[in-house]
């Protein structure tokens, strides 16, 4: 540490140069509330690091950023919750099949979905508003499409478009204004990719199918959302069905993963979806049109042999947090001590950065530290604005005369699933089950759910 110190010093001048000393430094950091207490030679140490590199990246804006291995560790990287569980996740995704195979009907089913907030076959969906360019198809088709999916069941967060810009002319721009008037979207779809990029013309390279997708992946990632990029595949035969995207390998490269849509025989009426990404296991699902609305039905799914082994820690800190235990804060030293946890607290905080993103997605905690004049504080929250699967019970719906009864309870029923109900909670406070909660906790439950 000595050693970093004596190397790390001389950056001072930068600070020097603009006019900042270095003896009145501890007062730039420390916060007005805490200024009383007296910062460690290490917190002091670390501010001024801190405060030197901004400076000489202000100074010296052209050379590289660099992180170092412990510095990573330090860094929290959130969760982010899938728009279908299960299915689909925030990034930058390929939807690829031949012709005709069911692509657009698909689009459609997951946007309104998305939408409405119900849920896809028997997963959960996060709810949001879905821009859908439609760019193959005029309103018209669209209109028809979806009664004969829908019927009259419609969805005011689902918005779509017959035209846009090319990449080259403005569609992110474009893009950008969406969002900015409908602050909570979650996915927007492309269909078709090829109909964004046709100022491109007809040559292909690797590096410039990698550019246009890393120009859209950069734009999903700054924002947060879920982007589906509808493509075609080539008619050469292959093993692998992601090697028949069509175009270069440099589409797949930049993406966050791919879904490949086909059929045993174009007139079948069943199809297989794989998915292949870089943050969700290999699946394949089995669905089947049905013949009525023509909206792909659940038929089975299939998962690669490959499980991710127990983490006894996030396990721990699972079923100690939760609705009845909704927040926790304190100190490394003391988790481990409730916890009775067998790491060291330096260990313990490394491993709670690295996994605060699983956290979430496994057992909904989100996960934060920050520094204080006692140490760092470890704080966990209890996420219960998020989408759960619940099933009714038979002495629940019959309790308490008519008060229980299912059409009250305002779930959604799942699809293909009878006895099972999605119910978006906004925690009700009290902990207690259905059957438990008295008239007026029950009336707050009703009106604080959607």
């Amino acid at each position: 540490m000595t050693e970093e110190r004596e190397m790390t010093a001389p950056m001072t001048s930068v600070g020097t140069e603009v006019g900042q000393s270095l003896n009145n430094f501890t007062d730039t950091i420390i916060p007005e509330s805490e200024r009383y207490f007296k910062p460690s030679d290490e917190e002091i140490f670390e501010a001024q690091v801190q405060y030197e590199r901004e400076m000489f990246a202000q100074q010296m804006p052209d050379l590289m950023q660099t992180v170092s291995m412990p510095e990573l560790y330090e860094m929290v990287y959130p969760g982010k919750p899938p728009v279908i569980d299960h299915f689909l996740y925030p990034g930058t995704y390929l939807f690829v099949g031949v012709p005709k195979v069911g692509k657009s009907f698909m689009m459609a089913q997951i946007a309104y979905h998305v939408s409405s907030g119900t849920p896809m076959w028997q997963y959960a969906v996060r709810k949001g508003t879905v821009l859908y360019l439609a760019l193959e198809d005029d309103y018209r088709r669209l209109q028809e499409r979806l009664y004969r999916m829908f019927g009259t069941e419609t969805t005011p967060n689902l918005f779509f478009s017959v035209a846009s810009k090319s990449l080259n002319d403005g569609l992110l721009e474009q893009l950008d204004s969406f969002l900015h008037e409908h602050p909570d979207t979650v996915l927007m779809i492309i269909d078709t990719l090829q109909k964004v990029r046709e100022a491109e013309g007809d040559t292909y390279s690797y590096a410039k199918d990698y550019d246009i997708i890393a120009g859209l992946k950069a734009f999903a990632d700054r924002t947060g959302i879920c982007l589906i990029l509808v493509h075609h595949t080539r008619k050469q035969k292959s093993n692998d069905s992601f090697d028949r995207i069509s175009g270069t390998n440099g589409l797949l490269g930049a993406a966050d993963g791919a879904f490949t849509m086909y059929k045993s025989k174009r007139s079948d009426g069943d199809a297989t979806i794989e998915v292949s990404g870089k943050d969700q296991p290999d699946k394949k699902f089995m669905l089947t049109r049905n013949k009525e609305t023509l909206c792909w039905d659940f038929k089975s799914e299939r998962s690669s042999d490959y499980a991710e082994p127990p983490e006894p820690v996030l396990e721990a800190i699972g079923g100690f947090i939760n609705a009845e235990n909704p927040k926790w804060t304190g100190t490394a030293t003391e988790l481990i001590e409730t916890l009775a946890l067998d790491i060291k607290p330096n260990a313990l905080s490394l491993k709670l950065n690295i996994n605060a993103g699983k956290l979430y997605n496994l057992y909904f905690i989100q996960y934060s530290n920050k520094r204080t004049h006692k140490g760092r504080q470890i704080t966990f929250c209890y996420d219960e604005n998020h989408p759960i699967v619940v099933e009714l019970e038979a002495e629940i719906i019959e309790s308490n005369d008519d008060e229980f009864d299912e059409e009250a309870l305002q779930c959604e029923p799942m699809e293909g699933h009878p006895n099972m109900n999605v119910c978006y909670i906004r925690g009700n406070g009290t902990g207690k089950d259905l059957s438990e909660m008295t008239p007026e906790e029950y009336a707050n439950f009703i009106a604080t759910s959607y």
